[in-house]
Formats: structure tokens, C-alpha cells, sequence
């Protein structure tokens, strides 16, 4: 990759005074070849091979950091979902695997591992149901390990078994880290249309395409993009999606070439970049000034969702001429408690729960980090649930939701999570049962958008 001397320039700038960095250095490893029914074996095979594949990720990625100027926020790990390891194994096995992963993540030094996983968008098998099972008392009782259950595609529906069950799991999960305001849920995903390359978390696992082990990149750059709306303000909505293609094709070209560089030091191949724009709660730093900045006075507010529509796509734009291997979720993150403007947002009354869902029918990727009232319902949350998942079915998309019920904080109180996960209010549940929806089980077929061979 040949990097111009006004690019490193530029790049320079973006770091010092824009926020620019790289969230995410995650390598993927293949776990296929540990399955043994022999669960000493396999746990022991798991630990060995993460070990060894990643033994030198985190002392290379603060190596290239301090060569190139370049912050890298997290070190991470995508794994095989886990579930297909789980055919033999009890949900005692279950749990101990778990405590193997966070065991080889904090040997490692690595911020994160993702793969704690099911996929049962069409059934739940013995392996699947094993770890459904296990992941409020796996989650509560590890600090690194992140999960996720793919309850939907637009290939197969909604599997609403598998829903009702998440309602239980994230509750559950909530009740088991109450002293710490339901935190086991901010590392629990459900997801439709998941994809295999994802480099973030707590959504992040390596696929069943996917290779022996890759490294993948996810770069933030809403810092960058504010700071270059605000020098054009008088530009028209065209201009302004010029402006953030050119962004956003600066900050790709930065973000792959730190992976790229990480991916030779490890002799591993560079697989994918994520051009995905993550907030922090730094200030300047939030997709939602963003779209305060192209127009609006305040997030949430009629226009919103036009203005997030219009940011995404420049944004996949400009970054899919930077890089010929886009892939992961390459959208716009709308999580509450990491951006400080939809907070102030749902402070301020002009951004509801009902708003933060219809804004992911045009962005990634879906309801992220919302705090709500310790005692909502199962049912209420696998209602909330199947909504988001419908979004993503019948749009083709990948949606999500990470909903965490904080015990003993009702609508309109502040939670605080701490570190990267930040701090968000508690908003509030409709009141009315989803219960006989949620009851009926089953499967929602798939949309005639299915159809498409």
C-alpha cells in the first residue's frame, strides 16, 4: 500500500486533533479441529490454539501503534461459535469453557473474545440449546467473553423459539450481575443476519467461510467527519455527502493500512475493514453531532432518519474506493451509552426508544447499549427483540439488538457502565403484554425477499 506524504499528513492531524483511531485489531481463529467429545481434552485444545495463534497480537499491535502514530483502542479475538463445539458437553462444560476463553483473553492481554455464539436462525440443536442454557451463568461469571445468537435471516424468518428464549437468557443474565447494573447483558448480542467477519464486539465470531485465522480492522472516525462537516457549513446536502466520502476514504486508507501492517508482523492474512463509524464518549466523537451538524437541533428530531440515511451511504462510499476487502458491519453504531449526543438526545426528549428503532432501518446496526427498567418482562424484551429482527429480514440487512434491564433503575434514572460501554439513561418499555405473541412460538417465514435465486 503506497501512502502519499499529505495522506500521512492528514493522518497525522486526524489523530492529534480529531479522535482518529483504531478501535479494533480482532484476530479470527478457527476452533473446528478442538471438538472432542472428550471435554478435558477439548477445553484444553481451545485454550492451546487461542494461545498460540495470538500469543504475539497484542505486543505487535502496540509496536505498530507506537510506530505509526495511530491509536489501537481494543486488542480482540473472534472465535467459532461456540455451540458447534457443544454437541457433547453439559451446561456445567459449557460454563468452564467459557471461564477457559476469559482465562486465555487475559493471558493474552486482549480487551475482548467474541464466539461465546449459536446460530439458530431456523432450529436449536443439542450443542445450540447447551449454550443458550449456560450463557447467563458464563457471561455473569466472566469478565472478557462476549456472545451472540443469530435468531433470524432473511434466508430462513424468525425463529420466535429462539427469541422467546433471549427474552429469558438477557433477563436472567440481568438478574445475575445486578450489583452491577445487569453488565453480563452489554456483552450479549442477538443478531439477524449476522455476518462471519464482524471485527467488533460483543457481536464479533469467526464463520463457518472463514479461513484458519485472519486479521481483521474496525476504524472510528465520527471525531474526523464532525471537524470536516464543520469547515463546509454552508454546503448543500450534496456537498455534504461529498464531504464525508472523502472523509471516510481517508480514514479507511489509514485504518488498513495499520491492519495490513499488524496482519504481516503475525504472518496471518489481512482479511477485512470495517468502515463501520463507532462513537466514544469523548467529546466530538459521536455519530449523533454528526447528524446535528448536517441539520438537525437536536438527534431524534424530524429529518433524523434522512440525515443518517444519507451519512451511512456516503460513508460506505467513500471507504468501498479506499479498500477492496469492505466487509464486517460497515455502517453507523448508534449505541446509547457511547455517544454522548444521543444521550443528551433522550435527556432532552426528542429521542425515543420508538426513534432509535426506526433509525436502523438505515444504518447498523440496530438497538445497541439501551438501558432499561430492571423489571421488564422477558416477553416485553423478546417482543422488542422480533421487532428489530423483522427490520433486518425484510430490509436485507444485519440488525441487532444489546439491551441491558439494569435491576432496581426505572425510566429516566442515569446507569453508569464504565470504560468504553459509557453510561446511558433508562428508558421505558411500552406497557402492554407482548405475552401471546411471544407464547405462540414458532416460526415467522421467511419474506418473499428470500426468493431471489
Amino acid at each position: 500500500m503506497n501512502i502519499a506524504f499529505n495522506e500521512i499528513q492528514e493522518t497525522i492531524r486526524m489523530v492529534q486533533m480529531e479522535s482518529l483511531d483504531i478501535r479494533t485489531v480482532t484476530m479470527g481463529i478457527n476452533l473446528k479441529d478442538c471438538v472432542d467429545p472428550d471435554f478435558e481434552k477439548m477445553d484444553q485444545r481451545v485454550y492451546d490454539k487461542i494461545t498460540s495463534y495470538a500469543k504475539d497480537l497484542t505486543s505487535v499491535a502496540a509496536n505498530v501503534e507506537k510506530e505509526y502514530g495511530i491509536p489501537i483502542i481494543n486488542k480482540r479475538i473472534s472465535i467459532t461459535p461456540i455451540a458447534e463445539l457443544l454437541g457433547h458437553a453439559t451446561k456445567d462444560e459449557a460454563v468452564r469453557l467459557a471461564k477457559t476463553l476469559d482465562k486465555a483473553a487475559r493471558v493474552l492481554g486482549v480487551d475482548f473474545i467474541g464466539g461465546y455464539s449459536a446460530l439458530v436462525h431456523k432450529a436449536i440443536n443439542k450443542g445450540d440449546q447447551v449454550l443458550l442454557d449456560a450463557l447467563p451463568e458464563a457471561l455473569s461469571q466472566t469478565e472478557r467473553v462476549c456472545g451472540s445468537v443469530s435468531v433470524a435471516t432473511t434466508r430462513s424468518g424468525i425463529n420466535m423459539e429462539a427469541v422467546k428464549q433471549m427474552g429469558q437468557v438477557i433477563q436472567k443474565a440481568s438478574q445475575l450481575t445486578k450489583d452491577q447494573n445487569g453488565i453480563a447483558c452489554a456483552k450479549l448480542v442477538v443478531f439477524c443476519n449476522p455476518v462471519e467477519d464482524n471485527p467488533f464486539m460483543a457481536g464479533a465470531f469467526h464463520g463457518s467461510g472463514e479461513g484458519e485465522a485472519v486479521i481483521n480492522v474496525g476504524v472510528s472516525g465520527p471525531g474526523v467527519v464532525l471537524n470536516a462537516l464543520k469547515r463546509y457549513p454552508d454546503a448543500d446536502l450534496g456537498g455534504v455527502s461529498d464531504v464525508i466520502k472523502k472523509t471516510a476514504f481517508k480514514i479507511t486508507r489509514a485504518g488498513e493500512l495499520i491492519g495490513r501492517v499488524v496482519a504481516d508482523r503475525l504472518n496471518l492474512p489481512f482479511g477485512i475493514m470495517d468502515l463501520s463509524l463507532a462513537p466514544t464518549n469523548a467529546m466530538n466523537d459521536s455519530v449523533a453531532e454528526i447528524l446535528e451538524e448536517i441539520g438537525l437541533e437536536r438527534v431524534g428530531t424530524h429529518g433524523t432518519i434522512a440525515a443518517l440515511a444519507l451519512m451511512n451511504d456516503a460513508v460506505k462510499k467513500g471507504g468501498a474506493m479506499a479498500s477492496s476487502y469492505v466487509g464486517g458491519l460497515s455502517g453507523a453504531f448508534i449505541p446509547v451509552s457511547e455517544d454522548n449526543g444521543m444521550i443528551k438526545g433522550i435527556e432532552d426528549k426528542s429521542l425515543s426508544l420508538d426513534k432509535l428503532e426506526a433509525m436502523t432501518c438505515v444504518c447498523s446496526v440496530g438497538l445497541d447499549m439501551i438501558a432499561v427498567s430492571g423489571d421488564a418482562s422477558p416477553a416485553s424484551l423478546s417482543g422488542l427483540i422480533a421487532d428489530e429482527m423483522a427490520i433486518g429480514m425484510i430490509n436485507k440487512k444485519t440488525t441487532a439488538v444489546r439491551v441491558i434491564p439494569v435491576p432496581g433503575k426505572e425510566e429516566g434514572d442515569m446507569v453508569e457502565f464504565g470504560g468504553l460501554l459509557g453510561r446511558a439513561p433508562v428508558m421505558g418499555l411500552n406497557p402492554f403484554s407482548s405475552e401471546k405473541l411471544i407464547a405462540r412460538s414458532g416460526r415467522i417465514p421467511a419474506p418473499l425477499q428470500s426468493l431471489i435465486n
